[in-house]
C-alpha cells in the first residue's frame, strides 16, 4: 500500500490520527521513533527555525528542501503545511503542490486567510472560491493524488459567531472537493459537535490549553489532531531554560541532571 493511500486511510478508520509535527529531520525522526503514523510540517516551526516569521516569509524552496530533507529521512507519511499556498497565481499554487508531490509528500495543508503586513485576515467567501477552485481543478485534472486539509479560522482569529462562519466556510470546501478541514483554536465540545455533525469531510482540530482530551474527541467523531507550533515553543522554552542554569551555575551540570 503506498503511502497516500496509507494516509487517507488514517482519516476515515475508528483511531483518531495524532499527527506528529515537525519542523526538521530530528523532530520527524523522534515522532517516528514513537510510533507516530503520518508527520506534518508546522509552517510556523520551519519558519522559526530559519529565522522567519510565519506568513510566507521564507521561500518555497527553503520551505521545499526542509520538506525534502524530511522525506528522505523518515518513512512514515508526511504532510506539508503550505499556508496560503506560496504562490499569487493559481499556476504557482499548483506547481508548488505538484513539486511536493514528486517528491513524495501525501498531503498539504492550505488556509483561508493571508498575513498582510504582519496581521492574519480571513480572505471573504468570494476570494476563497475564486482562488483555490481552480487550483483544485488543475490538480484533479493533472491527476496528482495528494490529501486536501483545508485550514479555515474564524476560532483562530476570534472573529464573531466563529461556528455559523466556520458552517458557511465548510459549505465551499465540499464543493471544492477537499479531503479533510481543519478547524484550529475550537475547544468547545458543543462548538466540536457542531462541525462535525454538519459534513462527512474528516474533522482537524489544534492542540489547545482547553481542547478535551483524546477520549472526548474520538468520541465526539473528530478524526485528526495536530499539535501546531506549540511542541517546538515547549522544547525551546526548555533550551532556555537550561541555557539560563548553565550561566547561573557556571557548571554545565544542570544539562546531565
Amino acid at each position: 500500500m503506498t503511502n497516500i493511500q496509507i494516509f487517507k486511510d488514517l482519516h476515515i478508520n475508528d483511531d483518531l490520527l495524532l499527527v506528529g509535527n515537525v519542523w526538521n529531520v530530528q523532530s520527524a525522526k523522534v515522532y517516528e521513533k514513537l510510533g507516530y503514523k503520518a508527520l506534518a510540517t508546522s509552517s510556523s516551526a520551519v519558519a522559526h527555525s530559519l529565522g522567519y516569521e510565519d506568513g510566507e516569509e521564507m521561500s518555497f524552496d527553503e520551505y521545499f528542501y526542509i520538506a525534502e530533507r524530511i522525506l528522505k529521512s523518515a518513512n512514515i507519511p508526511l504532510s506539508v503545511d503550505l499556508e496560503g499556498g506560496y504562490g499569487n497565481t493559481s499556476d504557482q499554487i499548483v506547481s508548488n503542490i505538484s513539486r511536493l508531490a514528486a517528491i513524495g509528500a501525501v498531503g498539504i495543508n492550505i488556509e483561508d486567510s493571508v498575513v498582510v503586513d504582519g496581521a492574519r485576515k480571513l480572505l471573504t467567501k468570494e476570494e476563497l472560491h475564486e482562488k483555490f477552485k481552480p487550483v483544485i481543478s488543475k490538480l484533479k485534472a493533472d491527476n496528482i493524488d495528494i490529501f486536501i486539509n483545508f485550514r479555515t479560522d474564524p476560532f483562530l482569529l476570534g472573529i464573531e459567531n466563529p461556528v455559523d462562519e466556520t458552517l458557511q466556510r465548510i459549505r465551499i470546501f465540499e464543493e471544492l472537493g477537499v479531503d479533510g478541514i481543519f478547524v484550529p483554536c475550537i475547544t468547545d465540545e458543543n462548538d466540536i459537535k457542531t462541525i462535525v455533525n454538519s459534513t462527512e469531510t474528516p474533522i482537524n482540530v489544534m492542540c489547545m490549553p482547553d481542547l478535551p482530551d483524546f477520549e472526548t474527541l474520538k468520541n465526539l467523531g473528530v478524526k485528526r489532531i495536530s499539535s501546531g507550533n506549540f511542541l517546538n515553543g515547549y522544547i525551546y522554552n526548555h533550551l532556555e531554560d537550561a541555557g539560563r542554569e548553565v550561566l547561573v551555575k557556571q557548571s554545565f551540570s544542570p544539562i546531565f541532571m
